[in-house]
Order: structure tokens, then C-alpha cells, then sequence
């Protein structure tokens, strides 16, 4: 067992799994959280985001203590959809536990560093150790989709509130086998965007009354694709991939008249937005781009990429991890894009949780025992940081 004096971590887990709150409905999980912080002390905030053309998103925070460092825990309670329930052993939202297993959706990703938290701050509680700085939970309903209504919105809100942290802890996924051997102390960032190749219509007999659009833009996804840069320091190499090539041509006589192209890049801290958007123009004008137009827009709002200093909370996490297992962990960027790089404009930031080899999957699932020990290494890392 975690403590026999605090909130007990895989209680407070399957509690929140049996609230089915696939994004962005909070199903009762706010309330579970509320019942939980409150007799800690906390202040607790409820807000509720709407607008930009997202759908409307309940959200959390929580703030206990004055002064000291702060730190801040932040995560996610929405979950994906279960998919079909059939391909389930075990219900998706039973929370049971069989074979020193807990299974249910949203287990690894991420109510157990949500719960594991949770429970270290009752420990610290009871044992004085949260008296000496500021903890604050920040946790969204909105990561798993638009991510629009949700930790960006609530970040902002917390600093117009006079909130300052000096780090920041992000319960996802980000151990491989066991619980502390990685952590992420960064992402690269992520760009949609979308080309438009317009030629002329024509029938396919007659090509010199018609300009194809096609081979322009097989040029340009061959141009385009793949590895940017060599990588840095702490980054893999920047890579771009197409996604989708579209002419909406169902005949096989026609010569389309446009093509619309999707691609993702997943770029490291040598690009920003700006310069990677410059790049993409500069391939597309060397081109032979035939008697076609060419458009490049991005889509949606990028994400940049973010380094978290290597010192300051990392260092004491990274003593606290190689303390609690002999090994430190390693430093990680990889991986997609988390609500971390709201954060990282804030204070220094990290994510740190659970294996997560089942999230997202049928009978995802975390294994009890290391719940119990992320919860130990978050109350042990807590007062080395605020002490």
C-alpha cells in the first residue's frame, strides 16, 4: 500500500475511470477530483471555456499554500472513446482490478498520474512537507481532441490571476518499462498544413487542351517529404509527411482540375512556425510548377517545440528518480505533442507518469504497483522541490 495516513492512489484511480468522461463531457470526474482536494485544503476553481470554433470544456484549478516555490501539477481527466466494448475483457469503465492489473479507459492515459498525485499531496499533507511552498493542479477535459478550451485557456486565466509557477509536473505516459527509467523534458513542435494544386479540367484524350495538376503535385510530395535537418542536441531530426492527397475524381476519363494535399511536420528546436512555413515556400517556388497554381497555408494554430532547463525541479527529479531506483532516467523529447507546450511559456515543465504501452488500446490498463510507486516518487519528489 501507498500510505495507510493518505488518499489511497488506485481507490482514487477507479473512482475516476468509473466516470466516463471521453472529451469533452466531464461525467462527474470534477466531482470525484473536488471530494478528493478540498479536506487537503485547496481552493478550488471550476471553468468553463467556450468558443473559437471548439466546443464548450469544463476545467480545474486547484491552489493550496502561499509562497515557497510553486509547483504545478497539471493533466488531463478526458479520455478517448472506448470503441467497441465487445473487443473489451473487461468493461471500459468498471475500473477492475484482476492480476494486479487496473483496467479501464483512461487508466494510463492519464487519471493514474492524476490519482498518484493526488495521493502524494495527502502524504505531504499529513506529514507537513506541502506546508513549505504553493502547489496547484491545472486539469483540463480537453486534451484528447480540439485541445482548444482547455490547459491553453487555463494557463492564461491562472497568470491573469497572479498565479506564477516555478515547474511543472505533466502526469502523461512517459515511462517505458518501469515506473521514473524516462522522462520528457521536451516535444518537438507539429504544423499542419494544406497545398491546393489547380490545373485546367479536361478529358484525358485531349491533354494539351487541359493542364494536369497531378504531376505537379507528385513533384512536390517528393520534394517535400521526409527529413529536414540532422536533428540537435536533445531532438531527433524534423520530418515532414503527407497525410492526404485528394482530387475527388471518381471517373476515369477526366483530367481533375484540382488536387488538395495534407501533410504534418514534427520539427525540433532548430525551426519555429515562421521559418519552417519560409522553408516549405522556398520548395514549392523551385518547382516546376507547369502552367498550375500552387497554395501553401497552415492549418490550425502550430505547436512550437520546447526544451525545459536542464536544471532547477529536473535536477531534483532526476536525483529523486535515480534515488527512489539506482538508475536516473533518461531524457526524453520524443513522442507527439502533449498539453506540455502550453505550459513550457510558463515555467519549466516535464511530463512525468506511468507506462503506457495499453493506452488508447482495448482493456488498456496500469499495473497497481505502479501506481503506488509513482505515487511515492511524486511525494518524494515534492519535498526535496519545496523543502
Amino acid at each position: 500500500m501507498f500510505s495507510t495516513t493518505g488518499i489511497d492512489p488506485v481507490q482514487l484511480l477507479a473512482d475516476l475511470i468509473r466516470c466516463p468522461s471521453v472529451t469533452p463531457e466531464a461525467a462527474g470526474v470534477f466531482d470525484v477530483l473536488e471530494a478528493a482536494l478540498s479536506p487537503l485544503g485547496f481552493t478550488l476553481t471550476r471553468l468553463r471555456f467556450e468558443g473559437d470554433g471548439s466546443y464548450p470544456v469544463d476545467n480545474l484549478f486547484a491552489t493550496r499554500g502561499k509562497g515557497g516555490r510553486h509547483l504545478l501539477f497539471a493533466g488531463h481527466t478526458d479520455v478517448v472513446p472506448p470503441g467497441d466494448v465487445a473487443t473489451w475483457r473487461h468493461p471500459p469503465f468498471a475500473a477492475e482490478i484482476v492480476d494486479g492489473a487496473i483496467y479501464g479507459r483512461g487508466a494510463a492515459d492519464m487519471k493514474s498520474g492524476i490519482a498518484a498525485f493526488i495521493a502524494a499531496v495527502s502524504a505531504a499533507v499529513a506529514d507537513g512537507s506541502a506546508d513549505k511552498g504553493t502547489i496547484s493542479l491545472a486539469i483540463t477535459n480537453d486534451e484528447e481532441a480540439d485541445a482548444i478550451n482547455g490547459t491553453d485557456k487555463l494557463m492564461a486565466w491562472a497568470e491573469a490571476m497572479g498565479h506564477r509557477f516555478d515547474f511543472a509536473i505533466v502526469g502523461e505516459p512517459s515511462a517505458t518499462a518501469r515506473v521514473g527509467d524516462s522522462i520528457k523534458v521536451g516535444r518537438r513542435g507539429s504544423l499542419n498544413g494544406r497545398l491546393t494544386v489547380t490545373g485546367t479540367q479536361g478529358h484525358v484524350a485531349y491533354p494539351d487542351k487541359a493542364s494536369n495538376p497531378l504531376p505537379v503535385a507528385s513533384t512536390l510530395v517528393l520534394a517535400l517529404t521526409g527529413k529536414l535537418d540532422d536533428g540537435s542536441e536533445h531532438f531527433p531530426p524534423s520530418n515532414l509527411e503527407f497525410t492526404s492527397i485528394d482530387v475527388g475524381n471518381e471517373t476515369t476519363n477526366v483530367i481533375p482540375a484540382v488536387v488538395r494535399l495534407r501533410f504534418n511536420v514534427r520539427y525540433n528546436d532548430r525551426w519555429t512556425p515562421e521559418t519552417l512555413g519560409d522553408a516549405i515556400r522556398e520548395v514549392i517556388a523551385a518547382q516546376d510548377r507547369r502552367d498550375c497554381e500552387v497554395t501553401f497555408e497552415v492549418a490550425g494554430r502550430p505547436s512550437r517545440s520546447f526544451l525545459s532547463p536542464l536544471g532547477g525541479g529536473v535536477e531534483t527529479l532526476i536525483e529523486t528518480i535515480a534515488r527512489a531506483t539506482g538508475i536516473p532516467p533518461e531524457l526524453s523529447t520524443g513522442g507527439g505533442t502533449s498539453d506540455a507546450r502550453f505550459i513550457a511559456a510558463y515555467c519549466p515543465v516535464v511530463e512525468c507518469g506511468l507506462p503506457g504501452p495499453g493506452m488508447h488500446k482495448a482493456d488498456e490498463s496500469v499495473r497497481v504497483a505502479d501506481v503506488e510507486a509513482l505515487a511515492r516518487l511524486y511525494r518524494d519528489f515534492m519535498a526535496a522541490y519545496l523543502g
